[in-house]
């Protein structure tokens, strides 16, 4: 129990990290070593320009997630900082149902593009065994993970209207 635990704490703590560095460093790997074959070897695999691009995929969908969850997103933080505390949680949690209804319809048509993909076979243009739907799965993914960002933070915001602690209404992304 206490292994899982641990593992589950890791993971709600690094898994859009290891997710971004993983999708940036293959993406940059890929580009830098095909921009080399490209102009000192004249060569280039067929696949080097679609690749990066889902990939990139990963890259953006879990970074809005990791900017959820560190609370950088677009917000209106300057106003709402001067409402009264019971005003700031309301718009929390509007923002928070508007944040799960938006993700909803997001979650719901790519998981039907990503069932198409699979059930079409689709190939990433360039390689012969590549799926397309690997990489479009990222978005229903990140999605749901965004989904639980934004229940961890309107639940902590909660707890702190109770305590009578002020919000957290912009957060950083180096407040580890």
């Amino acid at each position: 129990m206490v292994v899982l635990r641990f593992l589950l704490r890791w993971l709600d703590n690094n898994a859009e990290k290891v997710v971004i560095i993983i999708a940036y460093t293959a993406m940059a790997g890929i580009i830098f070593v095909e921009v080399i074959r490209r102009f000192v070897f004249s060569v280039q695999a067929p696949w080097s320009t679609t690749i990066p691009v889902l990939l990139f995929l990963w890259l953006t969908w879990f970074g809005a997630s990791y900017n959820i969850k560190k609370r950088t997103h677009l917000a209106l933080s300057e106003v709402r900082s001067r409402m009264p505390a019971k005003m700031q949680l309301y718009c929390l949690g509007l923002d928070a149902i508007l944040w799960i209804v938006f993700a909803s319809i997001v979650i719901y048509y790519t998981t039907i593009q990503v069932y198409i993909s699979y059930d079409n076979f689709a190939i990433v243009g360039g390689t012969d065994d590549v799926m397309e739907w690997w990489f479009y799965l990222a978005t229903p993914l990140a999605w749901s993970l965004l989904v639980i960002r934004v229940i961890q933070n309107f639940i902590e915001d909660l707890g702190k209207y109770k305590r009578g602690e002020p919000f957290i209404l912009q957060g950083l992304l180096n407040d580890d």
